[in-house]
């Protein structure tokens, strides 16, 4: 890197992926920045440049001495060790500023010498507090998926019409003949736990009444007047439970009975077709339930205004996913048993990454946003 090259990044700030330090004298201090950057998307700290984006710089002395901080902080003070680098850029006047680079973690979480698990925020840092975003920490390395969390559900609570027909229809299975039986069918099919619970997947799948086990995993859909989200007015709303097969008819119904029928050379007496086709909502739908943030306990939402509908999902783009590489048919299993059941018909899924690129051929007007400060990703379709 050269001088005018750290010249531009430093006037641009600080943010979620760099850090200015005027000096490091403290490696526990340093572990925990290190840590957090590992536990999110990495980045890299500024050493010899102020808060306010000035260059004091560093000496000799002080680069020597601040390099055996980062050694001894990457390699003792922090939990996994950190393949860290350092690089010195010499800004003149005898005077150096070191880029530390903190690679994104493949061995997640970790902590600092007091077990603590610390999470970039913007250009600061904080604590891990809660067992939700431990998990999702998990979930980005592999180790862990929120379709296997365990629930209070025992298997007495199955659809057992709904899971007999699967078992016919897909395996050619008949249904157990013993409550034991059941439970090692189920366990070998990762549906329950080893204590004999259903786990989130079998619950969405084929619980009976899953809403009265899970009831933040819903669809809450509305159409509003106008083109903004009203408080008291609106024109249709309803909130669709149950299994997300049942969750997926419900609310393709809804889109289907507010969108417009164009004519589209019918002849006049004939029902018209819809002005956005069935296979968009479909696609988008499938990829909303299948692929949301379960770790968040909260539900999709639907919302249909006059030029858009709008599906919002729990849960920004796991990992390194973004809008472009979604559009061009990349993707990331975040809930691996449930698309390994909803990949065998019980819902029109046809791959991975095939999807969004399919709704894009048949209706282009399709924008994505992946808000991770909020954990957000909406899909908004554009009505002509």
């Amino acid at each position: 890197m050269t001088p005018s090259d750290l010249k531009a990044i430093i006037a641009t700030g600080e943010d979620s992926h760099r850090q200015f330090k005027q000096d490091i004298t403290n490696a526990d201090s340093l572990a925990a920045e290190m840590a957090a950057f590992a536990n999110s998307e990495g980045g890299i700290i500024l050493i010899g440049v102020a808060d306010d984006g000035s260059t004091p710089g560093l000496t000799l002395r002080d680069v020597s001495r601040i390099n055996q901080i980062i050694s001894n902080a990457a390699s003792q003070h922090v939990r996994s060790p950190l393949p860290v680098q350092t690089e010195n850029i010499n800004i003149g006047h005898d005077r150096i500023v070191i880029i530390l680079t903190i690679p994104k973690g493949k061995d997640k979480p970790y902590f600092d010498k007091n077990g603590v698990i610390w999470l970039k925020v913007g250009s600061d840092k904080r604590r891990v507090n809660s067992r939700e975003e431990l998990c999702r920490l998990f979930q980005s390395v592999d180790q862990f998926h929120a379709d296997e969390l365990p629930t209070k559900a025992g298997i007495d609570r199955l659809d057992l019409l709904r899971f007999r027909a699967f078992l016919r229809d897909v395996y050619n299975l008949p249904y157990p003949e013993s409550p034991e039986k059941l439970l090692n069918l189920l366990q070998n099919m990762n549906l329950a736990t080893d204590d004999g619970m259903l786990n989130l997947a079998g619950v969405l799948l084929f619980a009976e009444k899953p809403e009265w086990i899970k009831p933040q995993f819903i669809i809450k859909a509305i159409r509003y007047p106008g083109n903004t989200i009203h408080v008291s007015q609106y024109i249709d709303s309803e909130d669709f439970s149950g299994t997300l097969s049942d969750i997926f008819e419900g609310a393709m119904g809804f889109v289907m009975r507010n969108l417009h029928k164009v004519q589209a050379g019918q002849n006049v007496n004939a029902p018209g077709v819809p002005e956005i086709s069935p296979v968009v909502f479909e696609e988008l739908l499938v990829n909303a339930l299948v692929h949301r943030d379960y770790f968040i306990s909260a539900p999709i939402r639907l919302f249909i205004f006059d030029n858009r509908i709008e599906i919002i999902s729990p849960g920004n783009l796991p990992n390194n996913l973004t809008v472009a590489k979604i559009r061009s048919g990349n993707s990331n299993i975040r809930n691996p048993i449930l698309v390994s059941f909803i990949a065998k018909g019980l819902l029109p899924y046809r791959g991975i990454g095939s999807g969004i690129k399919r709704a894009l051929e048949e209706w282009p007007s399709i924008d994505f946003m992946d808000d991770r400060e909020g954990s957000l990703f909406t899909a908004t379709v554009h009505r002509h």
